[in-house]
């Protein structure tokens, strides 16, 4: 019987040798504090109200269809060079970002989109065409001509008459 105790007593001590804790180990001490975060003054007002502050900001209303004939007229000359990279396309009241690249492709050079939700992302083409700049679409199909408009914006209209601007 002194065996079976001992025995017993023998497995339970080796089983709860084997049992960890996990949380606070003294061995390694407490972690030290965060420090809290900065809090700034907290300020209140009006916000100015849109665009004011920004005038080259994205707009959802484009310009009429006489002003994109009097920037037409008055566009100045547009390099493809100057085009490379990334813009802000706005068409139908959504923005989204467009890639000009100088690689040849069909329609002219190769464009990608990205986070379009509306025609703007079949857009896979451009070009330059005396002062406009020619967007099209993944069948070559016409999608867009532009003209500048400022130092980094074009503005122009859709093959469906809708205004549309890119800009950096």
């Amino acid at each position: 019987m002194r065996k079976c105790i001992a025995l017993i007593t023998l497995s339970a001590v080796v089983a709860m040798a084997g049992c960890s804790r996990t949380g606070f180990n003294p061995r390694f001490g407490q972690p030290a504090p965060l420090s809290p975060a900065p809090i700034g003054d907290v300020q209140s007002g009006q916000l100015s109200p849109a665009g004011q502050d920004f005038p080259d900001a994205p707009t959802t209303q484009g310009p009429s269809e006489q002003e994109l004939q009097q920037v037409a007229a008055n566009a100045p000359e547009v390099t493809r060079d100057s085009m490379v990279g990334r813009w802000t396309i706005s068409t139908g009241g959504n923005s989204c970002d467009v890639f000009l690249a100088l690689t040849k492709w069909t329609g002219g050079y190769r464009a990608a989109s990205r986070g379009c939700t509306d025609q703007a992302a079949l857009i896979s083409a451009w070009d330059v065409q005396g002062k406009q700049v020619v967007l099209n679409d993944s069948s070559g199909n016409q999608f867009a001509t532009l003209y500048k408009s400022g130092d980094k914006r074009f503005d122009g209209t859709t093959a469906v008459g809708q205004p549309i601007s890119l800009n950096r």
